[in-house]
């Protein structure tokens, strides 16, 4: 895709983000979008076939734009992708307007089980290899445990969003996982992990670095 539709396509996600997040899935107009992003209709419609394909481009792009490190403690990088994920609600436009998509009973004809379903599998998979580890107790069922930890974060983002506008998000999270995490991690492993309220600013922080250092291998010139 050349550069300028990367970024016509770019400023309509963008604007579609900003217009969802503010007047949810169902309220939202097509005329309301262009005049944010300052696009005409055909340009939309060149890369969105309609309002629902918009909403689905935006679910999409929440879940690609960042990935947390690997890290040897897989109780650790579970920890982080749940931490990141908080912090960019707190910070990204996009982010919000995904998850308010997600949530919205109202979003008639979009896939909102998508993201829940990605978020529960990208915890189950770091479960199965937490478990392989030794680091989880013997209990635990990864695929049942991550559709706990997904539903329960659900629970609690949308609890922080009606109260505080996600002012204390990273607090309501970090208790969540001390709730969470003892009946599923072994104890001499749960010393050892990060759960600090911070701890999401410098996921963030990492990922965006890997990320930029990703991009530019993938753009140096091949000799």
């Amino acid at each position: 895709m050349q550069e300028r539709a990367i970024r016509t396509r770019n400023a309509i996600l963008s604007a579609a983000a900003k217009v969802f997040e503010e007047r949810g899935f169902q309220a939202a107009t097509i005329a309301e979008i262009l005049a944010a992003a300052r696009v005409t209709k055909g340009a939309l419609y060149f890369h969105f076939q309609s309002k629902e394909d918009l909403a689905e481009g935006v679910l999409r792009e929440q879940d690609e734009q960042l990935v947390v490190p690997e890290r040897p403690c897989k109780v650790q990088q579970l920890v982080d992708v749940v931490m990141l994920h908080a912090y960019r609600l707190q910070t990204d436009c996009m982010v919000r307007a995904g998850v308010r998509l997600t949530m919205d009973q109202h979003a008639s004809g979009i896939d909102r089980s998508g993201p829940f379903l990605r978020w529960t599998d990208t915890c189950s998979h770091l479960l199965e290899k937490a478990q392989e580890q030794g680091e989880t107790l013997p209990h635990v069922a990864p695929a049942e445990t991550a559709g706990v930890l997904v539903g329960s974060f659900a629970g609690v983002q949308a609890m922080s969003q009606a109260i505080s506008d996600y002012g204390d998000l990273m607090t309501r999270v970090v208790e969540l996982l001390r709730h969470v995490l003892p009946s599923v991690v072994q104890s001499a492993v749960l010393t050892s992990v990060d759960l600090a309220e911070t701890r999401g600013a410098k996921v963030f922080a990492e990922a965006r670095s890997l990320r930029g250092e990703r991009e530019a291998v993938t753009d140096t010139p091949r000799s």
